[in-house]
């Protein structure tokens, strides 16, 4: 008797992009304390994620700041109404932005009004994501030390028409004067679509008389 077989589809679905890009961030963000050296080594764990080493940090209030910001973001994807999340890196001192770490996100319209699924295959998308967390994790190579005691801060850049949650406030954006910047690799879940940008303080600027 002849037989058919077909492989499943990956069906992404709203719900589905919302979380994977929601928990990127997070594993991102660890990774970008973790590396810049804003807290210190001893204050973090590893982990296996995308099929890497990563590190979570064990603060507990910064647990409870990134599960509540998770929560919050993905919320705000399944609506269609983030543009973009940065973490920022300032000097507890001063106050000055010495690193904004951008993630741009563009959402496909047609699946959070009509509910359509995607499909793209959850290896292609680990793929993708692995490639920026190779990125972040030698960010040491490419990017100024960091020689004083930080502080972080995470803005998100939402729809106008978003009701800001109690424990967000509005913000400058935070920004940085002459900056460089370095352009990382992006991932598209077919929903939403992550291009990520590095910009910091050039100490070796020098302003024209």
């Amino acid at each position: 008797m002849a037989s058919k077989t077909a492989a499943a589809k990956d069906i992404i679905t709203l719900h589905g992009s919302a979380a994977i890009v929601s928990e990127f961030f997070c594993y991102a963000a660890n990774s970008i304390l973790y590396n810049r050296a804003v807290y210190p080594e001893e204050s973090f764990v590893k982990v296996k994620k995308y099929g890497l080493p990563m590190l979570l940090i064990e603060d507990e209030s910064v647990k409870s700041f990134m599960s509540n910001l998770t929560s919050q973001i993905s919320e705000w994807l399944e609506a269609g109404k983030l543009q973009r999340v940065v973490l920022v890196i300032m000097s507890k001192a001063t106050g000055e932005v010495l690193e904004r770490w951008n993630f741009r996100i563009e959402t496909d319209t047609e699946v959070v009004d009509k509910g359509v699924p995607r499909e793209k295959s959850d290896k292609e998308i680990m793929r993708e994501i692995q490639a920026i967390m190779r990125q972040v994790a030698s960010s040491v190579t490419y990017l100024p030390c960091l020689d004083e005691t930080c502080v972080f801060d995470v803005l998100a850049y939402t729809d106008t028409d978003v009701a800001v949650p109690f424990t967000w406030v509005d913000s400058d954006p935070k920004l940085i004067a002459n900056p460089q910047m370095v352009k990382l690799h992006g991932f598209d879940t077919k929903i939403h679509k992550v291009d990520t940008l590095v910009s910091y303080k050039n100490d070796e600027w020098d302003e024209e008389e």
